[in-house]
């Protein structure tokens, strides 16, 4: 026959006031002094800076953000890069979008219309990471609050402008390093050891 061990080896409550002792030391336990003096240290520094005066001032996002849908063109022509494929309406996971295509006078497959709902939308970037031709990606836009719950974007609301074609920028897509990930990453031991080689 096994042997039992005992786990719990704490006194057993029997007064009020064993019950008030361990109410003290659970309440006020250190951890939650240590807590407060970080808020207080960061309350009382001069250049603490944590408040953002929405929405005179907005954040800074990367741009790998998951924010709403962007539709791109080619920068050389102006043309919609996307082909119609269905590859995004196939694989989304709440399936939120929905694409309508036909052929054109061309013989080539035009997309007549493209919508999102965007109240639906879990925003997990699948759509954009299975897109052949990068046509749809993930904008900085994060303000998308709306007074429905099923809130539809369109094609023509996520496709770029023409006259905005010169800020669209090429996407880094959501594996790529940001522009200042030297400063951040650091090398490794064999970089090092190359390092040494190309000194010496």
């Amino acid at each position: 026959m096994g042997t039992y061990l005992r786990l719990d080896d704490r006194e057993p409550i029997k007064t009020n006031i064993d019950k008030f002792r361990r109410f003290l030391k659970r309440t006020f336990s250190v951890e939650l002094f240590v807590g407060l003096g970080v808020v207080l240290r960061e309350m009382l520094k001069k250049n603490s800076n944590h408040t953002m005066f929405y929405p005179m001032e907005k954040v800074n996002i990367d741009a790998r953000y998951r924010g709403v849908h962007k539709l791109l063109r080619l920068a050389e022509s102006g043309n919609e890069r996307c082909i119609g494929c269905g590859l995004c309406e196939k694989i989304c996971v709440s399936n939120c979008i929905a694409m309508d295509t036909k052929l054109g006078e061309d013989g080539r497959k035009k997309v007549i219309n493209y919508s999102i709902n965007l109240g639906r939308c879990v925003y997990c970037g699948l759509c954009a990471d299975v897109c052949p031709e990068l046509a749809i990606v993930h904008g900085g836009d994060y303000e998308f609050a709306s007074e429905q719950r099923a809130y539809y974007g369109f094609k023509e609301d996520f496709l770029t402008n023409i006259k905005d074609l010169k800020e669209q920028k090429e996407f880094e897509g959501y594996g790529a390093l940001p522009n200042d990930a030297d400063f951040k990453v650091k090398l490794t031991p064999t970089t090092y050891i190359k390092k040494d080689q190309e000194n010496d």
